[in-house]
Order: structure tokens, then C-alpha cells, then sequence
């Protein structure tokens, strides 16, 4: 009787601790550190599925940082941009067979580039595959696209930094020669929590 109870209150204890969230969240896993990050896919279904996607096929293990936009001379906490990653460094060839992913622009899923927002990096819309930027303070000027591509239709924002902003700072801040890493910064894996 003991053992049984002992069981069931372990149980219990167990299935407290177990995290249980309404929208989907993968932990990108560093050599600095986690970053856990919710996923909205009632908002941005199509970003998510394929990200999701990409993660369950482990296309990211051994992937990394590799861009970074920085305030050089402003202190850290205040310090602006975004760091980019992905498998575009580490392993380009897994890239090109992927499709582009149909475009979800901010002005159809209402996300905004705030601090700690994840989108996906692109050069034309549906041109985005693989590669993901964490904005780091308000980047409102990729709603619109006025950031770099002038189509008007702004990056594909489709989740937000849960919990680990500042790993992705002290990312954002370690040496780089202009917008590249030197070298870039180790993503060990993303993975589905």
C-alpha cells in the first residue's frame, strides 16, 4: 500500500511540474545558452508549420548564428538589431532543395517586430526557407520591409522569445567584423518542448 501511494503521489508531483502552454515552444539550444521561444500558429500557420517542420527533421543540430546588427557604442541593455541564423553557414547544401514558405506578412497575422520577436529572413516574399532572425529591442521598421526590402510586405514574424532574451543579448554581443560573427555562434540543436 505504501509503494502504491508513494506512486501516486509521485504522479501527482510529476505531472504538477510538466509545462503546459497554449502555443507551441521549441528551446534553441546554444553554446551560451537556451532560448526558449513561443510559436503562434493561429497567426502565422504556415511560418510555423514549416518551422516546426524543419525542427522534427533536425535540419537545424549543428546550425548557427551567424549575423548579427549591433549598436557598437551604446551599453549592452540598451543595445538594438537582431542576431540571424540557420543552416546557411554550417550547412549550405541542406538549404537549397528546401521550397520557399507562402508569405505572412505582419499586415495578415497583426505580429509586430518587438523586442524578442522571431521571423524569417528572406529576400523576396515566399523566399524564405530556413533562416530566422530574433529582433533584439523594437525593430518596427521590418512590418513594413523599410528595413531592407522595399516590397512593402515586411518579414514573416511568427512566434516570440519566452524566456532567455538575455542569452540572446550576450549572443548579440560577442565578436563580430561588421554584420558576420567571427566566428559564428553554435546553435547544438531546436527542439519541440
Amino acid at each position: 500500500m505504501k509503494k502504491y501511494r508513494f506512486f501516486i503521489i509521485s504522479l501527482l508531483i510529476f505531472s504538477c511540474t510538466q509545462k503546459t502552454y497554449k502555443e507551441p515552444h521549441v528551446l534553441i539550444q546554444t553554446e551560451y545558452g537556451d532560448i526558449e521561444v513561443e510559436l503562434y500558429p493561429e497567426k502565422a500557420p504556415k511560418t510555423v508549420t514549416v518551422f516546426l517542420t524543419h525542427v522534427d527533421a533536425g535540419l537545424f543540430k549543428k546550425s548557427s548564428f551567424y549575423r548579427v546588427l549591433k549598436n557598437e557604442n551604446v551599453p549592452e541593455e540598451y543595445n538594438s538589431g537582431l542576431i540571424q541564423g540557420g543552416v546557411f553557414k554550417t550547412n549550405p547544401s541542406a538549404q537549397s532543395p528546401l521550397k520557399g514558405i507562402d508569405h505572412e506578412s505582419p499586415k495578415q497575422t497583426g505580429l509586430s517586430h518587438v523586442s524578442g520577436t522571431i521571423s524569417m529572413a528572406r529576400t523576396t516574399p515566399g523566399s524564405a526557407t530556413s533562416e530566422f532572425f530574433i529582433c533584439i529591442g523594437d525593430q518596427l521598421q521590418f512590418d513594413s520591409s523599410s528595413g531592407g526590402n522595399y516590397d512593402g510586405l515586411g518579414y514573416a514574424a511568427f512566434g516570440k522569445v519566452f524566456k532567455g532574451m538575455k542569452v540572446a543579448r550576450q549572443i548579440q554581443n560577442k565578436k563580430s567584423n561588421g554584420e558576420n560573427f567571427e566566428p559564428p555562434i553554435k546553435i547544438i540543436s531546436i527542439k519541440k518542448l
